[in-house]
């Protein structure tokens, strides 16, 4: 496999079988499509929780870069357990 210099995606470190990358919205192919209906929902209820007000037709990519910023003032977001904390095993 040969790396692409233009290319902007991140391996997900969660993911050790390196199957699935994390790319810049930006760049996604379907980025400008109108959101999708289960993103309006989730942006609507961390906007509630943050006090913010959710913009009129948001493009996927848009939509997607909102969560991520909501996810960050959310209550909601900050109770979600780390991945790691979950796969750990209980002390004896």
């Amino acid at each position: 496999m040969t790396s692409d210099p233009g290319d902007t995606s991140v391996q997900d470190p969660s993911d050790p079988t390196g199957s699935s990358t994390i790319k810049d919205p930006d760049d996604w192919t379907t980025g400008d499509e109108p959101a999708t209906g289960a993103q309006l929902s989730y942006l609507g209820t961390l906007a509630r929780e943050a006090g913010r007000d959710v913009p009129e037709n948001l493009t996927k990519a848009d939509a997607s870069k909102l969560i991520d910023e909501l996810q960050g003032e959310s209550p909601r977001a900050q109770d979600v357990p780390d991945v790691d904390d979950q796969t750990k095993e209980p002390p004896d």
